[in-house]
């Protein structure tokens, strides 16, 4: 393999605002991944690229109620909802937890990256909203915040 398929693979990384990139063909095996400061700047960017298909608009007029009391975090992509980095690891938030605006409060998978999600917001978990393992659509709400 040419450096510069690998240098184009890390390109195009970049362009997308991916955290994690697996590439692998015959022998060939390649895995990337950007440290978590970039994590910020890729759920800006990803969120609109996510937000093309109409299938969300349903989910989120399906479930006003938790809308109504305090704030709401809600997906910022398409994705499969997990608590935990890992089945065996701690839930990074509970009801009863504090948030601040960089508080990791979830990961949500698609198309094998991990997205971290963070709060966005300020205050205390009151509900989560969703089950481990829960496939989400765009701007669902996951938490409600007060």
């Amino acid at each position: 393999m040419k450096l510069e398929y690998i240098d184009e693979l890390i390109s195009k990384m970049e362009k997308a605002s991916l955290t994690e990139l697996s590439y692998k063909d015959g022998e060939v095996d390649i895995k990337l991944k950007r440290d978590s400061m970039n994590e910020q700047q890729q759920q800006h960017t990803v969120a609109p690229v996510s937000a093309a298909p109409q299938q969300p608009q349903p989910a989120q007029s399906t479930e006003p109620a938790p809308q109504e009391e305090g704030k709401v975090i809600k997906a910022p992509m398409v994705g499969t909802f997990y608590k935990a980095s890992s089945p065996e690891a701690e839930a990074y938030v509970k009801v009863g937890d504090k948030v601040e605006n960089s508080t990791v409060v979830c990961i949500l998978e698609a198309m094998k990256l991990f997205n971290e999600i963070q709060a966005e917001i300020s205050g205390e978990i009151v509900e989560i909203l969703v089950e481990d393992g829960e496939m989400v659509e765009y701007d669902q709400p996951l938490f409600r915040v007060r």
